[in-house]
């Protein structure tokens, strides 16, 4: 094992070096293809190449472990070429702290049916997280540690005695350092002893210099680019402007009169919704008054039914508490929704035998998903009026949005305004782009919904 080891570390120098290389590849290409997966621009464009994309991100993550794993085999030399450098021993650990944690919160990610909604909730955030911090620190690291700014004229500061000197003209690794003492030793041997390479270090340097001037400028670049959307993402994911109240305050829904809420939801019987919902659209957010909003059920049914809101808000309603889970890894839980059962409706429209499918449509006009007739009969698909006790906002999918707990939440379709039943399978938006035509959660067959009646 120690023959091993004593072979690895061999070249030590060259080594270092090439994982740093490969590393930041590895990091670019996920930085690029992570910010482009979140991107609801992105989304839209790259239709079902965000599938692709998506495997992309996955393996190329999974392919960070192999310099990490090499790192770690030459971290104890490294360690002790560091040991009077305690800036850059911080360093070495806030880089490695990033990549592992990038690794671990990505790997449950990858693996969240298995991991459960609790634990890729968690590291969802935990893997935001890290890239909203990460990726401003290693692009102003790899800016500020370029070649041309690794220069001794350009890194060190004038200092009094010969020992200050040296150590403060040593701000690259260990190795860097040993290879220029060697190569101007060696240069001085052949030359006659020309270059004194002391010397050389001992030249009095500017107190400001051009590496410090293009670090605060970097440093100052990326807080001003940066800091407002990480502001942003920060209000959206730590509970800072992000409740229910909030979204309704700036709601640009106008619908008269507001749902009253039953007794079962006010105060709501699953005791407040846990965790937080991420915005996700395909087109910009509509929005709705009585004017321009209307509901309708028709395709192969008995008798084609068609609201318009104050109608709507009559039809009885019923109370359910259920889970809220998104595919891309987050869940929100104890929900308490309030609407109208969708086999209540089927069954109040009347369904022709020759029906296959319930295809629903949202008022964006663009986005659409569909499921068989076996599935529309489970009781716990709801076409949803009221969140906690409260009208569902724009950006949640409201006035109006389907809800169904056993399925992944690209198809609880946002916006609700049309159900039709049709002769064959519809493959939805997001279906046609490489998501599950059944977007069953893990164990869902073998749950029993939680449906009550309101009063």
């Amino acid at each position: 094992m120690k023959q091993w080891l004593k072979n690895m570390r061999k070249g030590y120098g060259k080594k270092l070096v090439s994982i740093h290389a490969w590393n930041a590849w590895i990091v670019v290409i996920l930085a690029i293809s992570g910010l482009m997966l979140v991107g609801g621009f992105w989304r839209e464009i790259l239709g079902i190449g965000r599938v692709w994309l998506k495997w992309l991100h996955i393996i190329v993550g999974l392919a960070m472990l192999a310099p990490v794993v090499y790192y770690l085999i030459l971290a104890g030399k490294h360690w002790k070429q560091l040991r009077n450098r305690p800036w850059q021993r911080m360093n070495t650990i806030i880089v490695l702290t990033l990549l592992v944690g990038w690794l671990l919160s990505g790997i449950v990610l990858w693996q969240f049916k298995l991991a459960g909604p609790r634990w890729s909730n968690a590291a969802l955030l935990i893997h935001d997280l890290l890239t909203w911090v990460g990726l401003p620190y290693i692009i102003y690291h790899s800016i500020t540690r370029t070649k041309w700014l690794k220069d001794p004229s350009r890194r060190a500061f004038k200092t009094t005695t010969t020992s200050t000197r040296t150590q403060n003209t040593t701000e690259t690794t260990a190795e860097t350092d040993e290879k220029d003492t060697i190569a101007a030793v060696s240069s001085s041997k052949t030359q006659g002893s020309k270059v004194d390479p002391i010397k050389k270090a001992e030249r009095p340097q500017p107190v400001y210099t051009r590496r410090a001037f293009i670090r605060s400028a970097v440093g100052i670049g990326l807080a001003v680019t940066l800091g407002p959307t990480f502001i942003s993402w920060v209000g959206r994911n730590l509970k800072i402007d992000n409740s229910i109240d909030s979204m309704l305050e700036n709601d640009p829904n106008r619908m008269i009169p507001l749902p009253q809420p039953l007794s079962a939801s006010s105060p709501p019987i699953g005791g407040g919704a846990e965790g937080h919902f991420r915005v996700y659209t395909v087109t910009p957010i509509p929005s709705f008054s009585n004017a321009n909003w209307s509901f309708r059920i028709d395709g192969l049914v008995e008798r084609a039914q068609v609201w318009n809101w104050e109608q709507f808000v009559k039809l009885a309603r019923t109370v359910q508490v259920s889970d809220f889970h998104c595919v891309t890894g987050w869940s929100v839980y104890k929900n308490t929704w309030e609407g109208i059962s969708l086999a209540q409706l089927l069954k109040q429209a009347g369904v022709k035998p020759e029906a296959h499918s319930v295809k629903f449509y949202s008022g964006d006009g663009v986005y659409t998903d569909a499921i068989t007739m076996d599935q529309a009969q489970m009781d716990d698909i709801m076409v949803a009026v009221m969140h906690d006790g409260k009208p569902i906002p724009a950006d949640l999918g409201g006035p109006v949005r389907l809800v169904i707990p056993q399925m992944y939440a690209y198809k609880s379709v946002k916006w609700l305004n049309r159900i039709e039943l049709i002769d064959s399978e519809h493959i939805g938006y997001w279906e046609e782009r490489g998501y599950d035509k059944d977007a069953w959660l893990t164990g869902a067959s073998q749950r029993i919904p939680n449906n009550l009646s309101g009063s």
